[in-house]
């Protein structure tokens, strides 16, 4: 049986090295709070960013970057609402929801995928 955690960490490790890559400060991973789990929190330049890293072997599970549905992105709205009362150095910064969608060996990278919903 394939384990799906080991197979979403590796992806997150290839994902993390791509953002450094591009010059993106890693803060935090796999921060989880009582609404869900934001799978990278990072800084560029003024702007915090929490990213959602989404993998799909092919196009037949459908594009990665569906599966951040708005129910998810409430989840990662609200998880980032923590983060920010519990790192209250941050709270200056601009607020962007990123999405790494990986389809195979494809990696798209989509900064300021959604808005900031607040507390839903």
């Amino acid at each position: 049986m394939i384990n799906k955690r080991s197979i979403g960490n590796a992806y997150e490790e290839q994902t993390v090295a791509f953002l450094k890559s591009k010059g993106i400060q890693i803060l935090d991973r796999n921060f989880y709070t009582k609404f869900g789990e934001i799978d990278i929190v990072a800084k560029e330049e003024n702007y915090l960013c929490f990213v959602e890293v989404k993998y799909r072997k092919n196009a037949y599970a459908g594009d990665p970057l569906e599966s951040v549905t708005l129910m998810k992105q409430k989840k990662i709205s609200n998880s980032a609402r923590y983060y920010l009362l519990t790192h209250p150095r941050y709270q200056g910064l601009q607020i962007r929801f990123d999405v790494v969608a990986i389809l195979g060996d494809e990696v798209n990278f989509v900064r300021n995928a959604f808005s900031y919903m607040g507390a839903q």
